[in-house]
C-alpha cells in the first residue's frame, strides 16, 4: 500500500469520525429508533430521541436534509443563522431546513428531550460541524 494510500485512508477516517462527534458530543445524545426509505430518491428518514443534557449546548452544525423536531420534555435556545435565538419548549416543535446552521443550548437543569425526524440524502452522516454565524 502506497504512503499517499494509507494517507487518504486515515483522512477519510478522521472525516467520518468529526461527523459522528458532532452527532454525539458529550452534551447531545441522538439515539437511532429507526431509519427508512422515503419517496424522494436518494432520501432516507432518520427518527432519533434526542437529548441535550443540562447546562450542555448541542454544537454548530448542519444536516445533509430537513429536521423536524417535536420538544417532549425541557426547554432549550434554538439558535438558527440569520434568525434570533428563540426558546422551545415542551409542547413545541420546529423545523431547520438542509444545510442551515444551528445549535441548540439547554440551559436548565434538566435533560431537554426531543423526537428528531431528519430527511437526509443517503449516504450522508446525519450531522456535520459548521461554524458559527456571524453575528
Amino acid at each position: 500500500m502506497t504512503k499517499h494510500l494509507k494517507s487518504s485512508i486515515v483522512g477519510g477516517i478522521l472525516v467520518a469520525l468529526a461527523g459522528v462527534i458532532v452527532a454525539q458530543s458529550p452534551a447531545l445524545t441522538r439515539t437511532i429508533v429507526t431509519r427508512a426509505d422515503v419517496s424522494v430518491p436518494g432520501r432516507e428518514a432518520v427518527v432519533a430521541r434526542v437529548e441535550v443534557a443540562p447546562g450542555g449546548v448541542a454544537g454548530w452544525h448542519t444536516h445533509p436534509g430537513d429536521e423536524i423536531s417535536y420538544v417532549m420534555d425541557g426547554e432549550a435556545t434554538l439558535m438558527v443563522a440569520g434568525q434570533p435565538p428563540r426558546k422551545v419548549a415542551a409542547g413545541e416543535g420546529f423545523v431547520i431546513p438542509a444545510g442551515v446552521v444551528h445549535n441548540a443550548k439547554n440551559d436548565g437543569a434538566t435533560a431537554v428531550k426531543l423526537v428528531g425526524v431528519y430527511v437526509v440524502e443517503k449516504g450522508k452522516p446525519l450531522a456535520s460541524p459548521a461554524s458559527a454565524p456571524a453575528p
